[in-house]
């Protein structure tokens, strides 16, 4: 006969265990083969759950056919609950049998489930899983009974026609709301429940038809009876629909049409908070899936949303009001440091950026918490949440496997909170409680760090904010408004008094909803004292007001600044330094977000880590969802054009590294959309054959010629490309719809060209030209290498291998880009005579200038130069480069082994084609007109400067123009 194990039970619960053990004297005596650890986990049980020694003691046999079942000792699976309450079912021919047999399946498997949780058999995140697949069993099986019942008796459901006449079947959706949705269902927990059905309609079938919502409200009351009623045997599940639209007011089921328009027109943000979890749980699954796909939009917003922050502090503070009410303070859920701060946190973020980042779509907070790492949360606080999480979550389950009721309430008497502390492994009350309030005090700390209280941001913080608000509300006369703009540093207060007062006036201002209001009024007095601080105060406004103006229909980007001072700070740094930020930030409100962080914004990754990211953000959107991939790409390039500029601007990044940094953005991107465009056609049409029965892989290469091939990309510059295969044309694809090789080589171009250049929500990636190609823009699209190699010995012009000296393969097979190089090689390398190639360079040169460069100054202009078109500017010496390679790379391969100009120009020292010091000049002035150019492109200006600026340079470049390209005082 088996024994209670008291050895680690404390003196005081003795008896305690020996009365529970005495009560199962007949349960006991039916047990044949016995564990060895059964009686220390019977022991362990009886002294946690009053629930489990009732049920036992009610059902002699339950223990023995657990035990003689292995069900105690084994994990389920999902399908196992279904399976075996299916059988259980299908026995029953009336709604009384239904619903006794759902209650004894329920006893049966929460005392399997319980004693599988106190002794530690199952960890948590197994308990709250095969719980929620119990809830979703005995839903889905009864109303799979209940729906074959009602359409006996009332017909089925159908829909109204449609364009071809006809009508098609409808069942019910049920959606898991709350814990339920994510899989985290406790030991005592109601599930909240919605239910919609696709469409309108009436049933078919019966003597009387009924409208289809009649037919699933009908459905649905039954549905909850059978889950909710208690009986004799007790019952299944609570059941709570009030997160139904528009609550216990609501109708009980709607069509998927209903939902979609109240979630748009009327839905709350707390509605938001709710359907993060979710879940289709019984009935038509298919159905279900796409009403989810239809709120998606509801629920994660498309742009980064921190008015999320917003709305869980006011969900916390009502909460706190009831705790406060209450006297829930020692609720491990509901009070501080409880489970529903954990929460908070994990949903902040899905909230904020969920609608980016699909990873964060997902309803298990288990799931959410490690991915938080990547958006500032540090791993030691995501490890102590995690840790905290799970031993809150016990606790909770040990509360509620005391008596099967749905608390989460500490004991206040001695002997439960002994049992209670014991259960969950420490000696005494005191212990635990320590324990608990290590955890507890965790989650607190990290919530306030997360979701400081609304009162750390409250405009009220600003020095002088009602000062600033009256100037802002027109309180003040426009001289007083001047004056206090004088006294508090802007430069030209008149003009930043017009500035506001526009503002105030605006249309888009006199039409904003109040909540947008109280954000403007939030963030402004702050950042007009951010503004006050720079010393182009009046200039700097303006360009944040343009910004403000562009967000204030999107408000919840006035909230990002406001919960971020840091971020305020940099918008203020960047657009004092440059209008191109704010016009940046005004086109793409969506950018602010990078201004978060000072650490990625002015720390560049290099081009593994670009690729890697890419690939990172590319790889949470579907392979099928094409747009939102653009969108990813355009975001991406967006983000980074932004984070080189604000390097550059403040002198992180010197001109060499800026370059660097966006070409290996557009590389990144090149070879993303490169890969999309190749799985996309091969998908549809197979792989090209390079010979018959030999397919390509991929044998084609993307080149990049000019100041992408040179390394020397800046902002705004197009990609000049050419595209190259190595199959042959005449041979076809092999995929189900074939395509000529030709054929799919120049729709593969055109996909990339597509991809790149399509004008979309997020603008266009690049610009792209394709005239450097063979035969410019009379020539095909895709050549081969063979055809490529021809025209350049052949039909190409003296400046087309100029251009070839800067071209160099940024993404393709590696195995065509080597014999791509070794044709380069060949073009280059070719002995020229160098007066004939001189005169054609220079020829091409003057036209250039002809065309391009500056006319000079007449009556009272000012005189200005051309930085890259103008004698002494940048293409003087890119076509000095140029024709040192094409003279002399015969003789000195080493001039053609890279393509930028900077290190050719180092490889004509080495050779000693030009004096050192004519060289080092070239070199810096090169430098110095691109960081110029770079600074007026950030100023949005053209790349021209007062004639009398940067004199020495293009005296120097000029001279050595004449000395190597015109002939005086000529080197040979």
């Amino acid at each position: 006969m088996l024994e209670p194990q008291l050895a680690q039970i404390p003196q005081p619960l003795h008896d305690l265990v020996n009365q529970r053990w005495r009560k199962l004297d007949a349960c006991l005596a039916s047990l044949e083969e016995v564990p060895a650890s059964l009686a220390e986990e019977l022991t362990r049980v009886l002294l946690g759950s009053d629930y489990v020694a009732e049920q036992l003691a009610q059902r002699s046999g339950l223990l023995a056919e657990l035990v003689g079942s292995g069900d105690l000792h084994r994990d389920y699976g999902q399908p196992d609950y279904r399976a075996a309450l299916g059988g259980r079912l299908r026995e029953q021919s009336d709604e009384a049998g239904l619903q006794r047999a759902l209650r004894q399946f329920r006893h049966r498997e929460m005392v399997r489930i319980v004693w599988r949780d106190l002794t530690r058999l199952a960890d948590m995140r197994q308990t709250t899983r095969e719980l929620s697949w119990l809830a979703d069993a005995c839903i889905e099986e009864a109303l799979d009974w209940l729906y074959r019942e009602a359409c006996a008796k009332w017909g089925t459901p159908h829909s109204r026609p449609d364009a071809q006449g006809q009508r098609h079947p409808q069942k019910l959706v049920v959606l898991g709301m709350g814990k339920l949705g994510a899989h985290e269902l406790n030991l005592s927990s109601d599930i909240d429940l919605m239910f919609a059905y696709p469409r309108n309609g009436e049933t078919e079938g019966a003597r009387r038809c009924l409208e289809n919502q009649d037919f699933f409200i009908r459905l649905g009351q039954k549905l909850i009876q059978a889950l909710d009623n208690v009986t004799v045997d007790g019952f299944v599940f609570r059941v709570d629909m009030r997160l139904r639209p528009f609550g216990a007011a609501g109708p009980l089921a709607v069509s998927f049409d209903a939902m979609e328009g109240y979630y748009q027109d009327q839905g709350r943000e707390w509605e938001r908070y709710a359907m993060i979890k979710a879940r289709v749980v019984a009935g038509d699954h298919g159905a279900g899936v796409r009403l989810l796909e239809l709120l998606r939009p509801f629920v994660y917003r498309k742009y980064i949303d921190f008015s999320a922050f917003e709305s869980l502090r006011d969900m916390k503070e009502m909460i706190n009001r009831e705790v406060r009410r209450k006297g829930l303070e020692q609720n491990v859920k509901l009070g501080s440091g409880g489970i529903r701060e954990v929460e908070f946190i994990a949903q902040a973020f899905q909230l904020i950026r969920g609608g980016r980042d699909r990873r964060l779509q997902q309803r298990e907070l288990l799931n959410i918490l490690p991915l938080l790492t990547e958006f500032g949360m540090p791993r030691a606080a995501i490890d102590e949440l995690l840790e905290a999480y799970e031993y809150l979550r016990n606790v909770e389950h040990a509360l509620q496997a005391l008596n099967d009721q749905q608390t989460q309430e500490l004991p206040l008497d001695d002997q439960t909170r002994l049992r209670l502390a014991v259960t969950l492994g420490s000696d005494d009350w005191e212990s635990f409680s320590a324990e608990l309030e290590r955890h507890r005090g965790c989650v607190r700390t990290h919530f306030a760090d997360v979701i400081a209280p609304a009162e750390k941001t409250h405009v009220e913080t600003v020095d002088g904010a009602a000062d600033w608000l009256a100037l802002w509300e027109g309180d003040l006369e426009a001289e007083a408004a001047g004056q206090f703009l004088a006294e508090r540093g802007f430069d030209d207060p008149a003009k930043a008094w017009a500035l506001l007062d526009d503002l105030r006036r605006s249309r888009t201002v006199g039409v904003l909803q109040a909540v947008g209001l109280e954000r403007l009024r939030a963030v402004l007095p702050s950042l007009l004292v951010q503004v006050a601080r720079v010393e182009n105060a009046t200039e700097t406004l303006s360009r944040v007001l343009q910004l403000i103006q562009a967000v204030l229909r999107r408000s919840a980007y006035l909230v990002l600044l406001a919960e971020n001072p840091a971020a305020m700070a940099q918008l203020v740094r960047l657009c004092s330094v440059s209008r191109w930020f704010s016009d940046q930030l005004s086109r793409l409100p969506i950018l602010l977000d990078e201004l978060i962080d000072p650490r990625t914004l002015y720390a560049p990754p290099d081009k593994q880590m670009l690729q890697h990211e890419l690939r990172q953000q590319l790889l949470r959107i579907p392979q099928e969802d094409t747009e939102q991939q653009m969108e990813a790409l355009r975001y991406f390039k967006n983000a980074h054009v932004l984070r080189v500029a604000a390097s550059e601007i403040t002198g992180v990044l010197p001109l060499m590294k800026v370059s660097d940094y966006l070409t290996w953005t557009a590389e990144s991107i090149l070879e993303s959309v490169f890969e999309t465009a190749w799985r996309l056609l091969t998908e549809k049409h197979g792989l090209p054959q390079k010979a018959p029965g030999e397919p390509c892989d991929p044998d084609f290469v993307v080149l990049g010629y000019g100041k992408l091939g040179g390394i020397e990309l800046s902002y705004g510059s197009d990609l000049d490309l050419v595209f190259i295969h190595d199959a042959d044309p005449n041979l076809s694809t092999d995929g189900e719809k074939p395509l000529v090789n030709s054929v799919f080589f120049t729709r593969l171009g055109q996909r990339i060209i597509h991809m790149l250049n399509t004008f979309t929500a997020g603008g266009l990636l690049y610009e792209v030209d394709m005239r450097l190609r063979p035969s410019g823009n009379a020539g095909l699209l895709v050549s081969s290498l063979k055809a490529f190699r021809e025209y350049q010995l052949k039909e190409a012009w003296t400046w087309e291998h100029q251009a070839l000296t800067r071209a160099r393969v940024v993404t393709g097979c590696p195995r065509l880009a080597q014999r791509f190089e070794e044709v380069r090689a060949e073009i280059l390398a070719r002995e020229r005579e160098s007066g004939k190639l001189r005169q054609e360079v220079v020829e091409m040169r003057q036209k250039m200038r002809e065309h391009l460069g500056t006319r000079p100054a007449a009556g009272d202009e000012e005189a200005v130069f051309n930085l890259k078109q103008d004698a002494g500017g940048i293409v003087d010496i890119e076509f000095m480069v140029q024709y040192q390679v094409l003279a002399h790379a015969h003789q000195y391969p080493a001039l053609m082994q890279y393509t930028d100009n900077i290190r050719i120009l180092d490889a004509v020292e080495q050779a000693g084609l030009l004096p050192a010091a004519d060289t080092e000049l070239l070199r810096e002035a090169y430098k110095a007109y691109r960081a110029v150019g770079h600074r007026l492109s950030l100023q949005e200006q053209s790349s021209v400067i007062a004639d009398s600026e940067m004199q020495d340079y293009r005296e120097g470049v000029s001279r050595i123009w004449a000395q190597v390209m015109e002939g005086a005082e000529r080197q040979s």
